[in-house]
């Protein structure tokens, strides 16, 4: 089966275009009919290709030379859309020459370009930032949104609920996803009143492919007990970082207490199979690829500071989107609710989390 091509953003990110380039180049030799659009500086994206033979009759590349930077405000990075990297990306996914974009850039720059340019879904008031992240069983966790909307209503949360849902059907390949919202408690009577409400609309729907299981407590996250994790984008942010950061902190910790002697150095070398495998399991580049939901497009941020392997996954997320027809299982979705979850126009705060 032959996929659309996929826009890359080839200056986002904080290594630019060799990384860029080398990630799309790994993710095309592990599925040989990805092809590609390279938008950036035309001589480096070039100069980056030398290493990478087999890229060449499977890119195009467009010239761009303007760049989003990390800290610009999407206000701003708004009025050059027409002419930096993103925004040629994305608008490559408006104008059907691509399928869909992915880049490593501004998170909110990005997600401002997009909802401007590719617009919401029918029934989706604003797009969610949904992520994939590890847990104790074989299955990842999506959890959503992730900083794309710092307040959110009932409305709001059922629909991140919905699109969660679509998302964890084609990443556990069709097996009916767990859902819950994050709370401080998973009693019936703690959370927000907005929070409480989208738990009694999610309780009543009916004709939904999920399974709504009520609250989770964000220490069970990762326990594998919960397939879909639904919460505003101030809190999902904050989870995701104290996430990353503890695994960052266990991974240090260990490998200050493994050379913090010649005891400890042989018993690393006792135990490097049960390590490496903890490292893996906790390397941010192996479930890299964040999915802005609800947009009438599919477009993928990748960690600004993903390696190689990591954009590479973010392309591999970006395919099975486009193969799964993401935007098409969620459109049957929001179907299948009534108009008093959904109508309206929702309250979310405008200015995204930075979530680089």
């Amino acid at each position: 089966m032959s996929l659309p091509r996929i826009a890359v953003d080839a200056m986002g990110g904080d290594h630019g275009v060799r990384v860029m380039v080398s990630g799309a180049a790994l993710a095309r030799r592990q599925h040989d009919k990805f092809k590609f659009l390279l938008v950036g500086d035309e001589e480096r994206i070039k100069k980056a290709l030398e290493d990478h033979p087999g890229m060449r009759e499977a890119s195009e590349i467009l010239h761009c030379d303007d760049v989003v930077s990390g800290d610009e405000k999407p206000s701003r990075a708004l009025r050059r859309a027409k002419t930096t990297s993103m925004g040629l990306a994305i608008q490559a996914v408006k104008d059907g020459s691509c399928g869909a974009a992915v880049s490593a850039g501004n998170t909110g720059a990005l997600m401002a370009m997009s909802k401007l340019a590719l617009r919401t879904m029918p029934g989706i008031d604003r797009p969610a930032l949904a992520a994939l992240l590890p847990t104790l069983e074989e299955h990842d966790v999506i959890m959503l949104d992730l900083g794309a909307n710092t307040d959110c209503d009932a409305r709001n949360l059922v629909q991140f609920a919905i699109m969660g849902a679509a998302y964890s059907r084609i990443v556990n390949k069709g097996r009916t996803p767990r859902v819950r919202l994050l709370n401080i408690g998973t009693e019936s009577i703690k959370g927000t009143d907005d929070l409480q409400r989208a738990a009694q609309l999610l309780k009543d729907a009916e004709g939904l492919d999920m399974r709504f299981d009520g609250y989770v407590e964000a220490d069970k996250i990762n326990r594998g007990e919960v397939d879909v994790v639904v919460t505003d984008g101030f809190s999902g942010n904050i989870a995701l970082k104290a996430i990353e950061g503890s695994a960052r902190f266990v991974t240090d910790l260990l490998k200050s207490a493994f050379t913090s002697s010649l005891r400890s150095k042989i018993g690393f070398l006792v135990s490097r199979p049960a390590t490496e495998l903890l490292k893996h399991h906790l390397d941010p580049n192996n479930h890299n690829g964040g999915v802005f939901l609800g947009l009438n497009g599919v477009i993928v941020k990748s960690h600004g500071s993903a390696n190689a392997h990591g954009v590479a996954n973010a392309v591999a997320v970006t395919a099975r989107l486009l193969e799964d027809d993401l935007t098409d299982r969620i459109a049957a979705d929001l179907g299948k609710m009534g108009e008093e979850a959904l109508s309206g126009n929702g309250t979310a705060s405008a200015e995204p989390v930075n979530t680089k």
